[in-house]
């Protein structure tokens, strides 16, 4: 008779924690591919538009390999579309995935001509 108490027991607590689990509210990072359908390309600044990112969601950078690369930048290196910081994250994948960290997060492409000609993005991530 007292095992048959244990494992109502343990089945009510199994029960509690399946109820508690259910009701929580899973934060799940969201995933965009940068530029859509076109990728990683030339004037994709507008293409944040009215999205909201959060910090942890991922960006996907989608270009030919070689072709492109995607740099993590300070607002100077932004501004200037320069290397800066010195030591920037380079990407050269052609399918970088990039965590978002809560503030400005901004890329350029560093081939020569590539940002000048709109090859870089801002996004701000609460």
């Amino acid at each position: 008779m007292a095992q048959g108490r244990v494992s109502a027991v343990v089945a009510a607590a199994v029960i509690c924690l399946l109820v508690v689990a259910l009701h929580c509210e899973v934060a799940e990072a969201a995933t965009y591919v940068v530029g859509g359908r076109g990728g990683w390309t030339y004037n994709v600044s507008g293409w944040p538009g009215s999205k909201k990112f959060k910090a942890g969601d991922v960006l996907v950078f989608n270009y030919q390999k070689g072709a492109h690369n995607v740099v993590a930048v300070n607002n100077s290196g932004y501004d200037k579309c320069s290397t800066t910081p010195r030591n920037a994250k380079v990407y050269t994948s052609g399918k970088d995935r990039i965590r978002l960290v809560k503030g400005l997060n901004n890329f350029i492409c560093t081939l020569p001509g590539h940002c000048g000609a709109g090859m870089k993005i801002q996004i701000s991530a609460s």
